[in-house]
């Protein structure tokens, strides 16, 4: 059976208190950090384990996660463990290993960002597959990108970056037209990394339906963060 062009990657962490989401502390505790990181894990996974357009993988940290994801995500993934490294060599050699694959069409995705729609996902393959080398980036809230897509080799985007800072996406562009290397931009979507996005995302409408965030809006209500009706 020919290996698909498409491939959706999603970077995952072992939801453990005090290793992730830990930018939400004080305003959450270490372990209610770890339940609302979990709950969004489980919200993503659910909402694409039937995403029919990419071969879908797991890329987890640390290496001996495998079982704990595969436990919360299913039998629907693929799980490979991330590199050592900072992000870009970690999101470098995602790619690498997905192109090694035979996968042509690359979209990585992180996995603390509410439920991402299908038709966002369906914009990026549909710009990759074009027989343009291109690159495509989802613009987040906080001056990054919450999605990368690549299909073809693009080293010059992760070299001597320096990440989680508010020009992250700038100085990304910036080193594509240095390149002369042509990209397109997707709709801004948001990750949740600090105590102010908890409160923009209690106040969004749910993406899709109601059952994509369903987990992670009931866990923010349980911790006191309530839909505000008005912006609906």
């Amino acid at each position: 059976m020919p290996t698909p062009a498409n491939a959706l990657a999603i970077m995952a962490k072992a939801p453990l208190a005090g290793s992730v989401k830990t930018r939400l502390v004080p305003a959450l505790t270490a372990e209610q950090a770890a339940g609302l990181y979990r709950a969004l894990l489980l919200d993503q996974f659910d909402h694409l384990r039937n995403f029919a357009g990419a071969e879908r993988y797991v890329f987890h940290t640390p290496a001996d996660a495998k079982n704990l994801l595969r436990d919360l995500a299913g039998a629907d993934y693929t799980y490979l463990a991330q590199s050592d490294g900072d992000l870009g060599v970690r999101m470098q050699q995602v790619f690498t290993d997905l192109r090694l694959r035979g996968h042509r069409n690359i979209v990585l995705i992180g996995s603390d960002l509410p439920a991402l729609p299908w038709s966002i996902l369906d914009q990026a393959f549909e710009q990759l597959a074009g027989a343009q080398a291109r690159v495509v980036l989802g613009p987040s809230r906080d001056g990054g990108y919450y999605l990368l897509g690549m299909n073809r080799p693009t080293p010059e985007i992760f070299a001597h970056m320096t990440w989680s800072h508010p020009r992250v996406l700038a100085e990304t562009t910036m080193r594509l037209d240095a390149n002369n290397l042509s990209y397109s931009l997707l709709p801004t979507w948001f990750d949740i990394d600090v105590a102010e996005d908890l409160q923009h995302f209690a106040r969004l409408p749910t993406p899709d339906s109601g059952a994509a965030v369903r987990r992670t809006m009931q866990y923010l209500a349980a911790l006191g963060f309530r839909q505000d009706s008005k912006s609906n």
